[in-house]
């Protein structure tokens, strides 16, 4: 998990808040896609969530950074998390697959 957000950190400094919000998205999803797929199968449901938490405020810092001292009231209200899955965010939430269970005859 450690190194999942130092990865995610590094694609979201604080200096890039004035990138475009699609080239960040487009940088963090192989990150994401890649990490949902080594760790896709079996109990991995709790740290999907936590790392898609964790993206969303990444994100969405970025964003109130960026608008600054013009942020106006309720204004951060519309950066939710599907305003960042319609823009192509992959999200990790369900994707956690389950081997079958063995049955022992």
């Amino acid at each position: 998990m450690t190194r999942m957000r130092e990865k995610v950190r590094n694609v979201t400094p604080r200096g890039r808040c004035h990138a475009d919000l699609r080239v960040v998205i487009a940088d963090l999803n192989p990150i994401l896609r890649g990490w949902g797929r080594y760790f896709g199968t079996g109990n991995a449901a709790k740290h999907f969530n936590q790392i898609d938490t964790y993206v969303y405020e990444r994100l969405r810092g970025s964003r109130v950074r960026r608008a600054g001292r013009q942020l106006s009231a309720g204004e951060s209200t519309k950066w939710t998390r599907d305003f960042f899955w319609n823009l192509g965010l992959h999200r990790l939430r369900g994707t956690v697959k389950y081997p079958e269970a063995v049955t022992c005859r």
